[in-house]
Parts: structure tokens; C-alpha cells; sequence
């Protein structure tokens, strides 16, 4: 019946530059665009409408009820992190391991937290 998740959804006042800033930093690819809507596809084929928000956006933090980010896989942690990090991207703290699991947090420039993650062994 349901196989996954396509795609979540990121409001965003200008979404071709935040669109942007995945496909240069993230290494996504833009796969739709419209004039209010620009879809950027992970190299998995996993994806992220960012859509024109309308008003102003409230102050999150990651308790909060809602979505609370969105986890980026990767094969290689310590090469995506250096890498992130020559591209500018500040952290939200030091990478932490536990259990074989590699994380560490960020945000995209609009304030929407990113969860960088390597598993040496999968979930279930």
C-alpha cells in the first residue's frame, strides 16, 4: 500500500534561492520548478518541495509539536561534515557517536534544523 515518503515540504519565502543553497552545499538536483514552487531531489531520489510561505515565520525550537527535522543519510560521515564545513555551513554543535550512529545538526539558511546521519547498522 504505502511505500514511503516521497517528499516533505519546506515553506520558504523565496524558494529558488533556498533551492539553491540544497543543490550547492547538499548536492541536490532541481527537478521541478514553477513560479511559486521548486522541488530538489536528493541523489537516493528522495525529495523537498520548498514552496512560497505566505506571513512571518514563528521561532521553533526542536520540542516544539510539528515536524522537527529533516535527517540527512550519509555513507561517509566525516567526509560529508568536513565537506559541509568548507561550504560554510556552521553546526549547532559537535558531532556526537554512539552506538555506531554519527550525528550532528544544522540549519538550512532559513532557519529549518537538518539532522546529518550514518548508521553502520540500519534501524530494524
Amino acid at each position: 500500500m504505502i511505500r514511503g515518503i516521497e517528499h516533505v515540504a519546506i515553506a520558504s519565502p523565496d524558494p529558488a534561492t533556498l533551492a539553491k543553497w540544497y543543490v550547492e552545499t547538499l548536492g541536490f538536483s532541481v527537478c521541478y520548478q514553477s513560479a511559486t514552487t521548486t522541488i530538489v531531489r536528493a541523489p537516493d531520489g528522495s525529495m523537498i518541495e520548498i514552496t512560497t510561505s505566505q506571513g512571518e515565520r514563528v521561532p521553533q525550537d526542536e520540542r516544539q509539536p510539528g515536524l522537527r527535522h529533516v535527517a540527512l543519510a550519509v555513507d561517509d560521515f566525516d567526509a560529508a561534515y568536513e565537506l559541509l564545513r568548507a561550504r560554510g555551513v556552521s553546526f549547532e554543535g559537535e558531532p556526537s557517536e554512539k552506538k555506531g550512529v554519527k550525528t550532528v545538526f544544522f540549519k538550512d539558511p532559513e532557519g529549518n534544523l537538518l539532522h546529518l546521519i550514518y548508521r553502520r547498522e540500519p534501524l530494524g
